[in-house]
């Protein structure tokens, strides 16, 4: 099975996995599992910490890429067809362009997504 963690999961499973659930911490631990982190995802923490609206203690934003290597998640990068087809994404449940996009990716590419956003759950 393969999971794509919504911004904020990957945070936390850097900074604070006592938020992810005891199964999600399993999951993404498996070795047989892969995980992956959009480049969508650090796209979005670098605009909100630019912006003052996220805190990452002792780590730049720069620096999650090889963090994320560091920890056995594999980076997804943007393509031009899941951006050109973006379009078809019903756009009424979700209001958020960047976890839009994460939706999108997952069902594009039959991933589960790994988030705690309720609508992103719808």
């Amino acid at each position: 099975m393969s999971y794509l963690l919504d911004t904020h999961a990957f945070i936390w499973a850097l900074t604070e996995p006592q938020r992810l659930s005891a199964k999600v911490r399993s999951e993404i631990q498996d070795p047989s599992r892969s995980v992956f982190v959009s480049a969508v995802t650090f796209w979005e923490i670098s605009l909100k910490f630019g912006l003052g609206k996220l805190q990452l203690t002792g780590i730049q934003p720069e620096e999650l890429p090889a963090i994320c290597k560091q920890t056995g998640f594999d980076i997804l990068p943007l393509d031009g067809e899941t951006c050109a087809s973006y379009h078809l994404l019903v756009p009424s449940f979700h209001k958020d362009p960047f976890d839009k996009m994460l939706l999108w990716i997952a069902k594009t590419k039959g991933y589960t997504l790994i988030s705690k956003d309720e609508s992103m759950q719808r």
